[in-house]
Protein backbone atom coordinates (compact mmCIF):
# COMPACT_ATOMS: atom_id res chain seq x y z
CA UNK A 1 0.00 0.00 0.00
CA UNK A 2 0.90 3.56 -0.88
CA UNK A 3 1.91 6.59 2.32
CA UNK A 4 -1.14 7.95 3.57
CA UNK A 5 0.59 11.58 3.13
CA UNK A 6 1.65 10.62 -0.89
CA UNK A 7 -1.98 9.39 -1.28
CA UNK A 8 -4.49 12.25 1.00
CA UNK A 9 -3.06 15.47 -0.93
CA UNK A 10 -5.99 16.49 -2.67
CA UNK A 11 -8.94 18.42 -0.43
CA UNK A 12 -11.25 15.76 -0.94
CA UNK A 13 -9.22 13.10 -0.53
CA UNK A 14 -7.69 14.71 3.18
CA UNK A 15 -11.45 15.61 4.05
CA UNK A 16 -12.40 11.69 3.62
CA UNK A 17 -8.44 10.04 5.62
CA UNK A 18 -9.27 13.65 8.44
CA UNK A 19 -13.26 12.34 9.22
CA UNK A 20 -12.04 8.95 9.55
CA UNK A 21 -9.19 9.62 12.49
CA UNK A 22 -11.37 11.88 14.05
CA UNK A 23 -14.33 9.74 14.55
CA UNK A 24 -12.23 6.84 15.92
CA UNK A 25 -11.36 8.81 18.66
CA UNK A 26 -15.41 9.43 19.69
CA UNK A 27 -16.12 12.66 17.44
CA UNK A 28 -19.59 12.89 16.31
CA UNK A 29 -19.99 14.61 13.10
CA UNK A 30 -21.78 18.07 13.82
CA UNK A 31 -24.09 19.01 10.93
CA UNK A 32 -25.51 22.71 10.59
CA UNK A 33 -27.26 25.26 8.24
CA UNK A 34 -25.15 26.90 5.34
CA UNK A 35 -25.95 30.12 6.89
CA UNK A 36 -26.46 32.13 10.00
CA UNK A 37 -28.35 34.89 10.94
CA UNK A 38 -25.63 38.02 9.42
CA UNK A 39 -26.10 39.58 13.17
CA UNK A 40 -24.13 36.66 15.01
CA UNK A 41 -20.56 37.41 12.79
CA UNK A 42 -21.36 40.96 13.51
CA UNK A 43 -20.86 41.02 16.98
CA UNK A 44 -17.70 38.19 16.66
CA UNK A 45 -16.31 39.89 13.25
CA UNK A 46 -12.89 39.87 15.24
CA UNK A 47 -13.02 36.12 15.75
CA UNK A 48 -13.19 35.68 11.63
CA UNK A 49 -10.54 34.78 9.32
CA UNK A 50 -12.05 37.81 6.79
CA UNK A 51 -14.33 40.09 7.83
CA UNK A 52 -15.99 39.30 4.02
CA UNK A 53 -19.37 37.54 4.44
CA UNK A 54 -21.65 36.92 1.72
CA UNK A 55 -25.22 38.16 3.04
CA UNK A 56 -28.92 37.87 1.43
CA UNK A 57 -32.34 38.33 2.78
CA UNK A 58 -34.86 35.83 3.96
CA UNK A 59 -38.47 35.92 3.43
CA UNK A 60 -39.07 36.98 6.50
CA UNK A 61 -36.98 39.70 6.22
CA UNK A 62 -34.17 38.92 8.12
CA UNK A 63 -29.89 39.70 7.24
CA UNK A 64 -28.64 36.18 6.87
CA UNK A 65 -25.21 35.35 6.04
CA UNK A 66 -23.49 32.16 3.86
CA UNK A 67 -21.55 30.47 6.75
CA UNK A 68 -18.00 32.08 6.83
CA UNK A 69 -17.02 30.23 10.02
CA UNK A 70 -18.19 27.13 12.17
CA UNK A 71 -17.41 27.57 15.37
CA UNK A 72 -19.46 30.01 16.11
CA UNK A 73 -22.20 28.23 14.52
CA UNK A 74 -21.13 25.06 16.84
CA UNK A 75 -21.47 27.78 19.71
CA UNK A 76 -24.50 28.72 19.31
CA UNK A 77 -26.94 25.57 18.03
CA UNK A 78 -25.21 23.08 20.64
CA UNK A 79 -26.27 22.78 24.16
CA UNK A 80 -24.53 22.12 27.49
CA UNK A 81 -25.29 18.55 28.66
CA UNK A 82 -23.03 18.29 30.98
CA UNK A 83 -18.95 16.42 30.54
CA UNK A 84 -17.39 17.20 27.30
CA UNK A 85 -19.10 17.73 23.85
CA UNK A 86 -16.28 16.01 21.06
CA UNK A 87 -17.59 17.15 17.71
CA UNK A 88 -16.36 17.22 13.89
CA UNK A 89 -17.46 18.70 11.39
CA UNK A 90 -16.81 18.88 8.06
CA UNK A 91 -18.63 21.85 6.00
CA UNK A 92 -18.06 24.11 3.52
CA UNK A 93 -17.56 27.72 4.34
CA UNK A 94 -18.09 30.77 2.19
CA UNK A 95 -15.22 33.30 2.66
CA UNK A 96 -12.24 34.92 0.45
CA UNK A 97 -9.78 32.08 -0.47
CA UNK A 98 -6.24 32.86 0.57
CA UNK A 99 -5.05 31.31 -2.56
CA UNK A 100 -7.45 32.81 -4.83
CA UNK A 101 -8.15 36.56 -2.74
CA UNK A 102 -11.85 36.12 -4.22
CA UNK A 103 -14.65 34.57 -2.48
CA UNK A 104 -14.93 30.67 -2.49
CA UNK A 105 -16.58 27.67 -1.42
CA UNK A 106 -13.94 26.07 0.83
CA UNK A 107 -13.56 22.79 2.09
CA UNK A 108 -13.30 22.83 6.15
CA UNK A 109 -12.32 20.21 8.46
CA UNK A 110 -11.97 20.70 12.01
CA UNK A 111 -13.16 19.16 15.50
CA UNK A 112 -13.92 21.15 19.00
CA UNK A 113 -14.17 19.86 22.82
CA UNK A 114 -16.99 22.12 24.58
CA UNK A 115 -17.51 21.62 28.24
CA UNK A 116 -15.24 20.20 31.61
CA UNK A 117 -12.36 20.32 29.16
CA UNK A 118 -9.52 19.48 30.87
CA UNK A 119 -5.36 18.61 30.12
CA UNK A 120 -6.17 15.17 28.87
CA UNK A 121 -8.70 16.70 26.08
CA UNK A 122 -6.50 19.94 25.75
CA UNK A 123 -3.59 16.69 25.05
CA UNK A 124 -6.03 14.66 23.01
CA UNK A 125 -6.72 18.39 20.58
CA UNK A 126 -2.82 18.88 20.30
CA UNK A 127 -1.85 15.01 19.14
CA UNK A 128 -4.97 14.99 16.99
CA UNK A 129 -3.94 18.61 15.35
CA UNK A 130 -0.45 16.86 14.78
CA UNK A 131 -1.82 13.63 13.35
CA UNK A 132 -3.96 15.61 10.93
CA UNK A 133 -1.02 17.30 9.93
CA UNK A 134 1.10 14.17 9.43
CA UNK A 135 -1.91 12.75 7.22
CA UNK A 136 -1.40 15.61 4.89
CA UNK A 137 2.43 15.61 4.79
CA UNK A 138 5.34 14.12 6.64
CA UNK A 139 7.13 17.37 6.18
CA UNK A 140 4.62 19.10 8.62
CA UNK A 141 5.20 21.21 11.76
CA UNK A 142 2.73 21.87 14.89
CA UNK A 143 3.45 25.37 16.70
CA UNK A 144 2.10 26.10 19.94
CA UNK A 145 2.44 28.56 22.78
CA UNK A 146 0.49 29.37 26.05
CA UNK A 147 -1.28 32.75 26.31
CA UNK A 148 -1.46 32.71 30.14
CA UNK A 149 2.47 32.73 29.85
CA UNK A 150 2.43 35.67 27.43
CA UNK A 151 -0.57 37.44 29.22
CA UNK A 152 0.74 36.77 32.90
CA UNK A 153 4.47 38.52 31.41
CA UNK A 154 1.72 41.30 30.29
CA UNK A 155 0.62 41.56 33.60
CA UNK A 156 3.57 41.36 35.68
CA UNK A 157 4.92 44.28 33.74
CA UNK A 158 1.76 45.73 34.00
CA UNK A 159 2.68 48.63 30.94
CA UNK A 160 -0.02 50.54 29.57
CA UNK A 161 -2.57 49.31 26.95
CA UNK A 162 -1.11 50.99 24.00
CA UNK A 163 2.42 49.36 24.83
CA UNK A 164 1.28 46.20 25.64
CA UNK A 165 -0.69 45.87 22.32
CA UNK A 166 2.90 47.05 20.43
CA UNK A 167 4.42 44.32 22.43
CA UNK A 168 2.31 41.94 21.49
CA UNK A 169 2.99 42.74 17.92
CA UNK A 170 6.60 42.31 18.36
CA UNK A 171 6.49 39.25 19.97
CA UNK A 172 3.82 37.80 16.75
CA UNK A 173 6.62 39.09 14.21
CA UNK A 174 9.42 38.04 16.61
CA UNK A 175 10.70 41.53 16.11
CA UNK A 176 13.44 41.51 19.11
CA UNK A 177 13.74 45.49 18.14
CA UNK A 178 10.87 46.61 18.39
CA UNK A 179 10.67 44.92 22.02
CA UNK A 180 13.40 46.77 22.77
CA UNK A 181 12.22 50.28 21.51
CA UNK A 182 9.40 49.78 23.63
CA UNK A 183 11.09 48.60 26.77
CA UNK A 184 13.88 51.90 26.95
CA UNK A 185 10.48 54.12 26.18
CA UNK A 186 8.68 52.62 29.37
CA UNK A 187 11.59 52.01 31.51
CA UNK A 188 11.58 48.30 31.53
CA UNK A 189 14.01 46.50 34.03
CA UNK A 190 16.56 44.72 32.35
CA UNK A 191 15.19 41.26 34.11
CA UNK A 192 11.94 41.96 32.28
CA UNK A 193 13.46 43.12 29.23
CA UNK A 194 15.24 39.91 29.03
CA UNK A 195 12.07 37.53 29.66
CA UNK A 196 10.06 39.60 26.89
CA UNK A 197 13.08 39.13 24.20
CA UNK A 198 13.03 35.52 25.34
CA UNK A 199 9.32 35.22 24.41
CA UNK A 200 10.68 35.81 20.89
CA UNK A 201 13.76 33.54 21.09
CA UNK A 202 13.10 30.85 23.05
CA UNK A 203 11.70 28.30 19.67
CA UNK A 204 12.17 24.31 19.36
CA UNK A 205 11.43 20.60 19.97
CA UNK A 206 9.72 20.57 22.83
CA UNK A 207 12.43 18.19 24.67
CA UNK A 208 15.07 21.06 24.14
CA UNK A 209 12.46 23.86 25.26
CA UNK A 210 11.04 22.66 28.22
CA UNK A 211 14.02 23.01 30.54
CA UNK A 212 14.21 26.86 29.50
CA UNK A 213 10.52 27.61 30.27
CA UNK A 214 11.76 28.56 34.19
CA UNK A 215 12.38 31.78 33.00
CA UNK A 216 8.82 33.06 32.37
CA UNK A 217 7.82 31.65 35.82
CA UNK A 218 6.24 34.02 37.98
CA UNK A 219 3.21 34.28 39.78
CA UNK A 220 0.80 35.49 37.27
CA UNK A 221 2.37 32.48 34.74
CA UNK A 222 3.00 29.37 37.45
CA UNK A 223 -0.51 27.45 36.10
CA UNK A 224 0.08 28.25 32.79
CA UNK A 225 3.90 27.39 33.08
CA UNK A 226 2.79 24.11 34.52
CA UNK A 227 0.04 22.90 32.16
CA UNK A 228 2.07 23.45 29.43
CA UNK A 229 5.12 21.33 30.62
CA UNK A 230 2.00 18.56 31.58
CA UNK A 231 0.81 18.62 28.61
CA UNK A 232 4.01 18.89 26.05
CA UNK A 233 5.45 15.76 28.91
CA UNK A 234 2.54 13.28 27.28
CA UNK A 235 3.03 14.58 23.79
CA UNK A 236 6.79 13.31 24.33
CA UNK A 237 5.66 10.13 26.04
CA UNK A 238 3.21 9.16 23.12
CA UNK A 239 6.08 10.04 20.34
CA UNK A 240 4.77 13.03 18.70
CA UNK A 241 7.67 14.26 16.64
CA UNK A 242 6.24 17.35 14.61
CA UNK A 243 5.57 19.47 17.74
CA UNK A 244 7.26 23.13 18.65
CA UNK A 245 6.91 25.46 21.26
CA UNK A 246 6.67 29.01 19.58
CA UNK A 247 5.69 32.03 21.48
CA UNK A 248 4.86 34.31 18.45
CA UNK A 249 1.43 32.24 18.11
CA UNK A 250 -0.73 34.91 19.46
CA UNK A 251 -4.30 34.35 18.44
CA UNK A 252 -6.49 37.38 19.51
CA UNK A 253 -6.52 37.75 23.41
CA UNK A 254 -10.32 38.83 23.00
CA UNK A 255 -11.43 35.26 22.31
CA UNK A 256 -8.83 32.71 22.96
CA UNK A 257 -6.74 32.01 26.24
CA UNK A 258 -4.47 29.18 27.70
CA UNK A 259 -2.68 26.75 24.83
CA UNK A 260 -3.20 27.86 20.98
CA UNK A 261 -1.39 26.57 18.16
CA UNK A 262 -1.10 26.99 14.03
CA UNK A 263 -0.07 24.00 12.12
CA UNK A 264 2.24 24.15 9.08
CA UNK A 265 3.16 21.85 6.14
CA UNK A 266 6.25 22.34 3.52
CA UNK A 267 4.80 23.65 0.14
CA UNK A 268 2.58 26.04 1.46
CA UNK A 269 3.85 29.22 2.83
CA UNK A 270 0.73 29.99 5.37
CA UNK A 271 -0.39 28.20 8.53
CA UNK A 272 -3.33 25.30 7.01
CA UNK A 273 -3.83 24.31 10.66
CA UNK A 274 -5.68 26.77 13.37
CA UNK A 275 -6.64 26.61 16.76
CA UNK A 276 -6.53 26.82 20.53
CA UNK A 277 -8.68 27.31 23.59
CA UNK A 278 -11.53 29.62 23.59
CA UNK A 279 -13.64 30.51 26.81
CA UNK A 280 -13.17 33.84 26.08
CA UNK A 281 -15.39 33.88 22.99
CA UNK A 282 -17.63 31.28 25.18
CA UNK A 283 -18.19 33.80 27.81
CA UNK A 284 -19.01 36.42 25.44
CA UNK A 285 -21.81 33.90 23.62
CA UNK A 286 -23.14 33.49 27.17
CA UNK A 287 -22.03 30.19 27.63
CA UNK A 288 -20.41 28.84 31.22
CA UNK A 289 -17.92 25.71 30.08
CA UNK A 290 -14.52 25.65 28.31
CA UNK A 291 -13.53 24.90 24.86
CA UNK A 292 -10.81 24.13 22.93
CA UNK A 293 -10.72 22.99 19.02
CA UNK A 294 -9.08 23.77 15.36
CA UNK A 295 -10.01 23.71 11.82
CA UNK A 296 -7.85 22.57 8.57
CA UNK A 297 -8.01 24.55 5.83
CA UNK A 298 -8.21 22.73 2.58
CA UNK A 299 -8.78 24.98 0.41
CA UNK A 300 -4.94 25.46 0.63
CA UNK A 301 -4.43 22.04 0.26
CA UNK A 302 -4.57 23.14 -3.72
CA UNK A 303 -1.55 24.84 -3.71
CA UNK A 304 0.27 21.08 -2.75
CA UNK A 305 -1.43 19.98 -5.66
CA UNK A 306 -0.27 22.80 -8.22
CA UNK A 307 3.64 22.48 -6.78
CA UNK A 308 3.04 18.21 -7.22
CA UNK A 309 4.35 16.06 -9.93
CA UNK A 310 1.96 13.65 -8.94
CA UNK A 311 0.17 11.31 -11.13
CA UNK A 312 -2.83 11.14 -12.15
CA UNK A 313 -3.38 7.50 -11.84
CA UNK A 314 -0.62 4.85 -11.62
CA UNK A 315 -1.31 2.38 -14.26
CA UNK A 316 -3.24 3.58 -17.62
CA UNK A 317 -5.04 0.29 -19.40
CA UNK A 318 -5.51 1.33 -22.88
CA UNK A 319 -8.13 -1.61 -24.76
CA UNK A 320 -8.86 -2.51 -28.09
CA UNK A 321 -11.69 -2.80 -29.49
CA UNK A 322 -13.05 -6.60 -29.41
CA UNK A 323 -11.52 -6.92 -25.69
CA UNK A 324 -13.81 -8.51 -23.46
CA UNK A 325 -15.52 -7.21 -20.69
CA UNK A 326 -13.90 -9.81 -18.08
CA UNK A 327 -10.45 -9.23 -19.68
CA UNK A 328 -10.68 -5.53 -19.01
CA UNK A 329 -11.97 -6.00 -15.46
CA UNK A 330 -9.57 -8.84 -14.46
CA UNK A 331 -6.86 -6.49 -15.68
CA UNK A 332 -8.44 -3.41 -13.99
CA UNK A 333 -8.55 -5.53 -10.65
CA UNK A 334 -5.43 -7.12 -10.76
CA UNK A 335 -3.72 -3.66 -10.33
CA UNK A 336 -5.85 -2.42 -7.47
CA UNK A 337 -5.56 -5.78 -5.27
CA UNK A 338 -1.65 -4.47 -5.29
CA UNK A 339 -2.65 -1.28 -4.17
CA UNK A 340 -2.60 1.09 -7.69
CA UNK A 341 -4.88 3.24 -8.96
CA UNK A 342 -6.10 2.28 -12.24
CA UNK A 343 -7.70 4.01 -15.42
CA UNK A 344 -9.40 1.95 -18.03
CA UNK A 345 -9.84 3.57 -21.48
CA UNK A 346 -10.66 2.56 -24.84
CA UNK A 347 -7.73 5.59 -26.32
CA UNK A 348 -5.05 7.36 -24.41
CA UNK A 349 -6.39 10.67 -22.43
CA UNK A 350 -4.51 13.22 -24.13
CA UNK A 351 -3.68 15.25 -20.91
CA UNK A 352 -3.76 12.55 -18.60
CA UNK A 353 -0.19 11.74 -16.41
CA UNK A 354 0.10 7.92 -15.38
CA UNK A 355 2.71 5.79 -14.51
CA UNK A 356 2.72 3.13 -16.66
CA UNK A 357 0.23 1.77 -19.74
CA UNK A 358 -0.78 -1.69 -20.59
CA UNK A 359 -2.44 -2.15 -23.42
CA UNK A 360 -5.28 -5.46 -24.31
CA UNK A 361 -5.50 -6.65 -27.64
CA UNK A 362 -7.64 -8.53 -29.08
CA UNK A 363 -7.44 -12.06 -29.28
CA UNK A 364 -7.81 -13.50 -32.81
Amino acid sequence: MKDLSTVFRSGERAEFVLRSLYSKYGYSQFKMSKFEEYDLYVRNKDFLVSENVITFTDTDGRLMALKPDVTLSIIKNSRNEGGVKKVYYDENVYRVSKGTKSFKEIMQVGLECLGDVDDYCIYEVLMLASKSLTTISENSVLDISHLGIVSGIMEKINLSTESTNILLDCIENKNSHGIDLVCEKENVCEEDKKVLTALVSTYGVIEDVLPKLEIFENEYTKDAVNQLKSVCLELIRAGIKNVRIDFSVINDMKYYNGIVFKGFVSGIPTGILSGGQYDKLMRKMKRNESAIGFAVYLDLLERLDENDNKLDVDVLVVYEKGVSLKTIEETVNSFIKQGLSVSAQAVVPEKLRYGKMVTLKKEN
